[in-house]
């Protein structure tokens, strides 16, 4: 009974995370091999499992594995089993319960007019409506992950073509996404209309990219292009990529989280310039916070990105008795600044 119950629990508790990383490539023949690089510099928005599906245009291939990406993904024999000059990844971020091999992404499917594979960043306010809809019409959902409605909304929709399939199956959706999706013939990237998680474009060589963030081009040595816009959907194919708006304009939310917490600390993106960020908070704080015998201030941002910035004020004081203390977000520790040395 007290198994059951910690089944139970679990389960319960594998509600929709969306701190994770998606990457794909399209057009490259080591197509594997680079999406495990670009997964790998994406392995501080997931540590929990990763999973990588590719083309080699006959048949789709699936290694979804629990761990760091260096732990499976750089064996040989993984490698070559993801054959193919096309291929999509995700690492799924850790959570206290939930963990297996059902909900680790992409997921893949055979459909109507051939396999589709799909990595999600985000987190669908509206899964669980659409998931009872979906039951209630005979679809079977094998995982607890909010990611798989989409999946099931490409499939049982009454559009002819996968571009018009898939963009009935988002504007069905609610709440954030950024999805990395392949097919035989072609490898889509698609942003939620508020543009709340990122998603970068770039070129490697020929060959079209797309990632969560541009650490994951720099690895590999690949240019970036652009950001995916709030709203836009880019369908990259033999013949180059399009850009499609499916969503009415809206104002755009950027996750601040990205700001302070997820992204690496250099990014190109212009959604995710993190340093730049941190660094302006830290300038920003004296004038809001004015100079007294004491200061003493707590900040949820990485501990790694704002001293200096904290010194360069140059509107405050400096006193022997002031005092910064910023905890970071991960690894967690405090660290104090022994004077404010703002001249």
């Amino acid at each position: 009974m007290a198994d059951e119950q910690g089944v139970l629990s679990a389960e319960a508790d594998d509600h929709f995370h969306d701190e994770c990383g998606v990457f794909g490539i399209f057009g490259r023949q080591d197509a594997a091999a680079i999406v495990t690089l670009g997964l790998h510099a994406l392995q501080h928005r997931g540590q929990e499992a990763a999973g990588i599906v590719s083309y080699d245009g006959s048949q789709f291939h699936v290694e979804r594995h629990v761990g760091l990406i260096g732990d499976t993904f750089t064996k040989q024999h993984v490698i070559d089993s993801l054959q193919g000059n096309r291929a999509i990844g995700h690492t799924r971020y850790a959570t206290t319960g939930g963990a297996g091999m059902r909900n680790i992404q992409p997921f893949f499917a055979e459909l109507a007019d051939g396999g589709f594979a799909i990595a999600h960043n985000g987190n669908l306010t509206n899964a669980m409506t659409v998931q009872r809809v979906l039951q209630k019409q005979g679809s079977i959902f094998s995982s607890t992950s909010d990611t798989e409605t989409i999946l099931h909304l490409v499939a049982t929709s009454k559009e002819r073509d996968l571009n018009a399939r898939f963009i009935d199956a988002v504007r069905q959706i609610e709440g954030a996404f950024s999805l990395v999706a392949l097919s035989s013939k072609k490898m889509i990237g698609c942003r939620d209309p508020l543009g709340i998680r990122p998603l970068v474009l770039g070129d490697l060589d020929g060959a079209w990219i797309l990632a969560s963030e541009t650490c994951a081009l720099d690895i590999i040595g690949a240019r970036f292009v652009r950001d995916v816009k709030p709203g836009e959907m880019v369908v990259v194919t033999s013949n180059g990529v399009e850009s499609l708006f499916p969503f009415e304009p809206q104002k755009t939310r950027f996750c601040i989280f990205e700001y302070v917490y997820f992204a690496r600390r250099t990014p190109r993106s212009k959604a995710a310039t993190s340093t730049k960020c941190a660094s302006a908070s830290g300038l920003n704080l004296p004038v809001k916070t004015p100079w007294k015998r004491t200061l003493s201030c707590r900040c949820r941002i990485p501990a790694r990105r704002l001293p200096s910035a904290f010194r360069r004020k140059p509107t405050c004081r400096s006193n022997s008795a002031s005092s910064a203390t910023i905890m970071s977000g991960a690894p967690s520790f405090r660290r104090a600044i022994p004077s404010a040395t703002w001249a």
